[in-house]
């Protein structure tokens, strides 16, 4: 099941791929390559995992793109909402250690050159405005005049 589902998203056309998961098919294959030379250089492959490197890249795609639960997740790609949410973090740690997906620190967003913007907004108070009371009378006793 889950490998037809990974065949219908993979067929998909350039525009399709990314509006299904976020990034373009190029950008795609690059982590898709960060993922098999993290597999490559394992010194122990251990169990084989559910899904492909594919698969787990796709589901990871997909739980950043949608923020769907695991168990969802999961049902989809026919797996257990544990085996999920590890697939997901084992592709998040592997695309950050290979340095090519990280994000810009927060001195490198704000640099000399930028020119920053300032955008003032009056909050002084005005006074509401609210009806006059007519007379001096309260609530019950203007009722009991008009009777």
């Amino acid at each position: 099941m889950a490998h037809a589902r990974f065949q219908q998203i993979t067929a998909l056309n350039r525009t399709s791929f990314r509006r299904r998961t976020g990034v373009y098919p190029e950008t795609y294959l690059e982590m898709e390559e960060a993922l098999e030379l993290w597999a490559a250089t394992k010194k122990k492959p251990g169990r084989p995992a559910a899904l492909e490197l594919g698969e787990q890249l796709m589901l990871a795609l997909e739980f950043w793109r949608e923020y769907r639960t695991y168990f969802h997740l999961g049902q989809d790609w026919g797996v257990h909402e544990t085996t999920a949410q590890r697939a997901v973090e084992r592709v998040e740690d592997v695309l950050l250690a290979s340095g090519r997906f990280a994000l810009p620190g927060k001195h490198s967003l704000v640099s000399e050159t930028q020119v920053l913007k300032a955008v003032l907004v009056d909050v002084s108070e005005i006074p509401c405005e609210r009806p006059k009371k007519s007379s001096g009378l309260g609530t019950a006793a203007r009722k009991n005049a008009t009777r």
